[in-house]
């Protein structure tokens, strides 16, 4: 995982990088996640940082924890991390990009046939 440098927390990065995983389906409903050091030694994150992810993913019930066993993937995991991800994008990334879009004149519409490409290439990908 690489970290970008737009101002996002490091920790949020790590929540939107769980829960891709889990749109994506490469995570599934009971898988287990790296602990919390592994974890920060697989991303060169102190482990606080994991941690502090790890809650936020808690909060949202993306993941459960399991006393002295590890962390989860929950049942509804992909789910809530789906409306996470869209309340996040709604709220921090779509008013920039609604921005551009009145700066250049242009309409949602106009964005339909690219839109619909990038759908076809990514479904066959």
């Amino acid at each position: 995982m690489q970290f970008n440098t737009t101002g996002q927390a490091i920790y949020l990065q790590i929540v939107d990088f769980v829960c891709e995983k889990v749109l994506l389906g490469e995570y599934q409903a009971e898988d287990k996640l790296p602990s919390v050091r592994e974890m920060g030694m697989q991303l060169e994150v102190n482990p606080n940082t994991v941690m502090r992810a790890y809650e936020v993913l808690k909060q949202q019930q993306i993941i459960h924890d399991r006393r002295g066993i590890g962390y989860f993937i929950s049942e509804a995991a992909k789910d809530n991390a789906l409306n996470y991800r869209k309340q996040e994008f709604t709220n921090s990334e779509l008013p920039a990009f609604f921005r551009v879009l009145f700066m250049l004149g242009m309409e949602p519409s106009d964005l339909v046939p690219a839109f619909e490409n990038f759908k076809n290439k990514y479904v066959r990908a």
